[in-house]
């Protein structure tokens, strides 16, 4: 006697709000429909060890921890080779799909996995449901990717908090946020809370990064709000912009770091905002100009709140999403609601390069929202020009537009 027809869910990667709400949804659908829905601990690392390590989902567990934040399910950050493979699992639990709940390399990987499987007469269909708070992953139609909203919501709660101490106590924050290649998380909490500045990778198209360009940006909001009367602000810098800073700069910036086997910057264990905080309040020193400041670091807190309604909302569209597209014989794909409600598969190819990795979506530095919102940045313009001088030598150098390359 065949065994009950069964689903895996897999989470990998980094957490993010309103994947209980995915999770939940999928084993809601597929619990209705006679299915046993199996819940893999560790991403891709037990599943092909022999010593599987699951719970089985029923229908009160779904309906528990769909709201909240964190994920239920154990997660790793594990990249099985493809040697690495077997069907043993699949084939003892009868499985008929494959969730995974992750990245473009968590995708990448349950589509090799797919291509094994087939190989192997093991037939079973996958489908990806894409999340970081990041979103950078590039959805047709500026379509967000879960957790998004939330994340920037709770570093809007924690922008806004900062800002009234700010305000209460005339001191600058520093503040850093999560985002590796793209700036939107920085970006969306720094609009949202009316801060003077935000740095993020996108705004140096036309120039190189560097720490004393950083620097120049925050300083000259600093001068820009005495000039308007206030002593206080919150500067929110992207940490990615780490990625783009050469190791000759972070090597020369001041800042003590220690070093790995290899001469590497160990960049991870020290506070991206206090490195920042660090280097601005050295280059006050050197200008002769007492603002106080402090480092505010918003990362891992942002990962696991509860989800908002968008994201309880969007994430619930996503479950009920694999649902539709399994029926319909979809695989190797990922799931995708479009702003119009309509379910659609897209491929990793869709929105992959010639080589075959996914190119992230990043801030649009081409559109009017985005001009616009630089010229609601309160730095030295022009205008200012003399009476900053009364801070400074030459303002112009503090221009953001000078510093941009504009």
């Amino acid at each position: 006697m065949e065994a009950q027809k069964s689903i895996v869910i897999l989470c990998a990667g980094g957490p993010a709000p309103g994947m209980n709400t995915v999770v939940a949804t999928v084993a809601k659908c597929f619990l209705a429909d006679g299915y046993k829905v199996l819940g893999m601990n560790y991403g891709y690392k037990t599943l092909f060890s022999g010593d599987y390590n699951f719970v089985d989902i029923n229908y009160e567990l779904a309906d528990r921890i769909y709201d909240k934040g964190g994920s239920y399910l154990k997660m790793s950050r594990h990249k099985p080779k493809d040697n690495e493979f077997n069907t043993d699992f699949f084939v003892k639990y009868n499985v008929k799909l494959l969730v995974t709940v992750g990245g473009d390399d968590t995708a990448s990987t349950a589509n090799r996995l797919s291509i094994y499987l087939n190989n192997n007469n093991i037939k079973i269909q996958n489908i990806h449901v894409p999340k970081t708070i990041d979103n950078d992953l590039p959805l047709p139609g500026n379509v967000p990717t879960f957790g998004y909203q939330t994340a920037k919501a709770e570093g809007v709660h924690i922008g806004k908090t900062i800002t009234e101490d700010a305000r209460t106590n005339d001191t600058w924050f520093v503040m850093s946020a999560m985002g590796r290649e793209a700036g939107h998380l920085a970006l969306g909490i720094a609009v949202a809370c009316h801060s003077p500045i935000a740095i993020f990778p996108e705004m140096f198209y036309k120039t190189n990064v560097t720490f004393e360009k950083i620097v120049k940006l925050i300083v000259s909001s600093m001068i820009k709000r005495k000039l308007m009367g206030m002593e206080f602000g919150v500067a929110v810098i992207s940490e990615g912009v780490f990625h783009f800073i050469t190791e000759e700069d972070i090597k020369n910036c001041g800042i003590a770091f220690s070093y790995d086997e290899h001469g590497h910057p160990e960049l991870g264990k020290i506070s991206k905002s206090v490195i920042f905080n660090e280097l601005v309040q050295f280059e006050l020193k050197k200008l002769n100009l007492k603002i106080k400041s402090r480092p505010e670091e918003v990362g891992y807190e942002l990962r696991c709140v509860p989800p908002i309604a968008y994201d309880l909302r969007y994430c619930t569209k996503l479950g009920q999403g694999v649902k539709y597209l399994f029926d319909r014989g979809a695989m190797q794909c990922i799931v995708l609601v479009t702003n119009n409600d309509t379910i659609e598969p897209l491929h990793l190819k869709d929105i992959s390069g010639a080589d075959g990795k996914v190119k992230p979506r990043l801030v649009d530095v081409n559109s009017e929202l985005y001009k616009v919102t630089l010229d609601f940045f309160e730095t030295i313009k022009p205008a200012d020009y003399e009476a900053a001088k009364k801070y400074v030598s030459n303002p112009a150098e503090f221009d953001l537009k000078n510093i941009l390359n504009l």
